[in-house]
């Protein structure tokens, strides 16, 4: 009866693992530079305007700079790059946006640990 089918390589839980490695998320995250904070969206507020959580306990009013405003498509609970601005701490400006892949990559490295408990 074996056969019939011809030969087959039978599935077990080792190869299972060994095809999901290609599937896996990236291994290079862009992880902030001086003076940049990583964030994660709270609210938007409208027009180009976004309240982020960031990870030095502050939450910001950001905005997208012109130059991103056709790239960027954000979301509440996206994960962000903010620069604060020079002039005042309470606002900042959106300069890179993850994508869902790096974003749980920084969650398995533990980046986002203090920020994503309230989401």
């Amino acid at each position: 009866m074996d056969e019939e089918f011809g030969e087959f390589e039978e599935i077990t839980e080792e190869n299972k693992e060994g095809n999901g490695e290609g599937q896996e998320a990236p291994v290079r995250v862009r992880l902030p530079r001086k003076g940049e904070f990583l964030g994660i969206v709270a609210q938007r507020l409208g027009g180009n305007r976004m309240e982020i959580k960031s990870t030095d306990g502050k939450t910001r009013n950001c905005r997208v700079p012109g130059r991103f405003k056709r790239r960027f498509w954000l979301r509440p609970g996206d994960a962000v790059i903010i620069t604060p601005w020079p002039d005042d701490d309470s606002k900042g400006d959106i300069i890179y946006q993850y994508s869902k892949n790096a974003f749980y990559q920084l969650k398995k490295k533990g980046v986002l640990d203090s920020l994503t408990q309230g989401f």
